[in-house]
């Protein structure tokens, strides 16, 4: 019987970024507490001959099934680190928007590196891989386990935490794609020294924490993108939302709620106000 080997890619949600300060590299040092939503791709990997990738699923269009892919790239970098071959089939069932905020490629190529690992059984551990996915992108170490954690430096210091036993979210996106170079080259000398403290977090709760909190990528992300301050306006008028903000560097934004059943009700509300946007009710896994 032939192998094949399943694995989701969790959407991740930032739910605070703070841009802590420009490294002489070029890049900016983070801070960040990060969930995954109970949401994401889908990926199969199955033995072959050569390396290929196929892309389906709704947002399947808007995604290269080329070199260029996240994916692909993970792949041969993995068979690189193991001295083997890149050979397999793998499949991508895209159910994320592209260029996001909440993980889309980081977590499909994160995904990768779990599935080829399992696929061609290589004696190699999580923290063995760190350094490969810290190669591929901030957010793809922390896709790797995609549980929640704070997530510092460039993306490659991560502080496990226990993720909230109750969090009920509405993620919304316009279907606007927003680069993150963009965002940043927008964001310019305005980042600060700040830094989110853990012990708030553990202390205070997820919700006391965030709500002081801020992304402060958001003025940045809006304007290059405006619609993305109306839909934070959407999701805050929403009966039970405790307050919303945009994840990562944009555009999709969440609503954190009071209740499930407020969450849902907002839910059937906006998917009927607004049928061309992508809107979806996740818990936190």
């Amino acid at each position: 019987m032939m192998t094949r080997i399943d694995e989701t890619a969790y959407a991740k949600i930032n739910l605070d970024l703070r841009i802590c300060h420009r490294r002489p590299d070029g890049y900016h040092d983070l801070d960040s507490i990060v969930v995954f939503a109970n949401v994401g791709d889908k990926l199969t990997f199955t033995p072959a001959d050569d390396l290929t990738l196929t892309v389906d699923g709704p947002f399947g269009h808007d995604l290269s099934s080329d070199d260029d892919n996240l994916v692909i790239r993970a792949a041969k970098a993995l068979a690189h680190l193991a001295d083997r071959d890149a050979r397999a089939r793998i499949r991508l069932e895209k159910h994320l928007p592209i260029a996001a905020g909440i993980g889309g490629g980081s977590a499909d190529a994160a995904a990768t590196l779990r599935g080829l690992t399992r696929l061609w059984k290589l004696p190699v551990t999580t923290s063995d891989l760190l350094p490969l996915a810290t190669s591929l992108g901030a957010d793809v170490p922390v896709c790797l386990t995609s549980t929640a954690a704070r997530m510092q430096g460039i993306g490659d210091v991560l502080t496990s935490l226990s993720p909230p036993t109750s969090l009920p979210l509405v993620l919304i996106n316009a279907r606007k794609a927003i680069s993150t170079p963009d965002v940043f080259r927008a964001l310019g000398e305005r980042s600060g020294l700040r830094s989110s403290k853990l012990d708030d977090v553990t202390r205070q709760g997820f919700r006391d924490h965030l709500q002081s909190s801020v992304n402060d990528l958001e003025s940045a992300a809006i304007q290059i993108e405006p619609i993305i301050r109306s839909v934070l306006d959407v999701i805050n008028a929403e009966p039970g939302c405790v307050f919303a903000r945009m994840s990562g560097s944009g555009a999709t934004c969440f609503g954190v709620f009071d209740t499930p059943g407020s969450r849902d009700a907002a839910v059937a509300t906006l998917k009927g106000r607004y049928p061309s946007w992508w809107v979806i009710g996740v818990d936190v896994r």
